[in-house]
């Protein structure tokens, strides 16, 4: 990392690498350590596509992004959202429009305390640090800036391979639909399990292997995705390769057909008005 490290939470080990790190790492940010870009390193020289997937993760955000203003959505939230880096939400849709609200929500103390560095002055953005699994301290937080009771578009980008099986995330799911406004979004992003990349079970065995239990990758099928929308109506074209969701030009793709479809990308909407 380049900058200066007195943002940086003290209870941090920097030695250990972490997801959110490793993957402003693949997207070339600033906000990582030395343990983060040497498994970063590690998971390149196995599959050197990754880094592609990244940079097409963060378009898919952009398009569904824009999908969803251009359905009449003024308010985010965020999960997951990770360390800052080029073409974040807020400035997706605050550009579309300026009063756009955005709630970004992480557990990793550094996503949350960079965010907030950089939010402080943007009225119109809030930054909470809370587990995916608590959904009521997550709408609890919400509501200081969103007005629940109307349509929002969640976002949930490359989190829920971190969720495992144990955890009940159709569950965790649920839990959120049910609280969403009817006319709500729902975006994911998933590390596809039936992926035509190469050597995937082999990088994430390194990665499961340099992280603790919190943040061991599960990898999953076309229909174990699919099933996460259960009671949201899928927009077109489906749950597809990441690249293959409304791409607007090439830059939305890779040269690599596997890449295409190693992240899972689709958006649901909650049915009524």
């Amino acid at each position: 990392m380049t900058g200066e490290l007195s943002w940086v939470p003290p209870e941090i080990d920097t030695t250990v690498p972490n997801p959110a790190r490793v993957y402003d790492f693949w997207l070339d940010g600033d906000h990582n350590f030395a343990a983060d870009r040497a498994l970063g390193e590690q998971i390149l020289k196995i599959m050197p596509g990754v880094r592609d997937a990244a940079r097409l993760n963060r378009a898919f955000l952009r398009r569904a992004a824009r999908f969803m203003v251009a359905s009449g959505v003024r308010q985010f939230l965020d999960i997951g959202s990770g360390i800052p880096t080029a073409g974040n939400l807020h400035e997706i849709v605050q550009q579309a429009d300026p009063s756009c609200r955005v709630v970004y929500v992480d557990r990793e103390p550094v996503a949350v305390a960079h965010s907030r560095l950089l939010l402080q002055d943007n009225d119109r953005c809030a930054v909470l640090q809370a587990d995916l699994r608590d959904a009521n301290d997550v709408f609890e937080g919400a509501a200081g800036l969103l007005d629940l009771d109307q349509p929002v578009g969640v976002f949930m980008l490359l989190l829920l391979h971190f969720v495992p099986d144990s955890w009940d995330p159709a569950g965790i799911l649920a839990r959120y639909r049910d609280r969403l406004a009817p006319g709500s979004f729902l975006a994911v992003t998933h590390v596809a399990a039936d992926s035509e990349a190469g050597r995937l079970d082999e990088a994430v065995e390194v990665y499961k292997s340099n992280q603790d239990q919190q943040n061991q990758p599960v990898p999953r099928t076309h229909d174990e995705v699919l099933a996460f929308f259960d009671g949201f109506e899928v927009v077109e074209p489906g749950v597809v390769g990441c690249a293959m969701w409304k791409p607007e030009g090439a830059g939305d793709m890779s040269d690599d057909p596997a890449i295409n479809s190693l992240p899972y990308a689709g958006v649901g909407r909650k049915p009524g008005s």
